[in-house]
């Protein structure tokens, strides 16, 4: 079975890859993990007939860590807090200036019996997903917005691999 290989670039200004281990106050890993790279190539484009399985991820930029707070208003505040409306501050260790160039590996997603999926509403092979893939990240146009871990961090390059150098930040 012939494997697709399809890369990009993302960089930005902050990013949080949260360890679950690091909770209540989070601790950011220095690479975006497995199901966060996936995410970030099905923000791109998703078919339901190929599967995209990341393969590396390159860090292109020195790992520097930050304090990063935020006020959480949400419902796992103590009671209260809740009474009075007031939300609680949170402390994490987030990355700055991150730059990754993730690759991934594309391939027919597979059925309980082992065979290729069937391509709904006309999503065709593989080969077919990466070229509309790299259209897409060329043209600047995805699914939804890619982001680094959490949904506030929005990055400001996310594109085919830059060789010019600028990838630095």
């Amino acid at each position: 079975m012939r494997l697709y290989p399809i890369q990009l670039e993302i960089s930005g200004p902050i990013a949080l890859w949260a360890r679950p281990d690091t909770m209540p106050n989070p601790v950011s890993y220095v690479a975006p993990t497995f199901s966060a790279a996936k995410g970030i190539f099905e923000a791109i484009l998703r078919w339901k007939s190929v599967n995209v399985r990341p393969t590396r991820c390159e860090i292109c930029a020195p790992v520097q860590f930050h304090r990063y707070a935020f006020n959480y208003g949400g419902p796992l505040r103590k009671s209260d807090q809740m009474r009075s409306d007031s939300s609680l501050q949170v402390f994490a260790q987030a990355l700055i200036n991150v730059c990754y160039r993730l690759h991934a590996e594309v391939d027919w997603n597979r059925g309980s019996n082992g065979e290729p999926a069937e391509s709904p509403g006309g999503q065709c092979a593989p080969h077919a997903y990466v070229d509309a893939f790299h259209r897409r990240l060329e043209r600047g146009r995805w699914f939804y917005t890619p982001c680094l871990g959490w949904k506030e961090f929005v990055p400001d390059h996310v594109g085919p691999i830059r060789l010019d150098g600028k990838s630095q930040n």
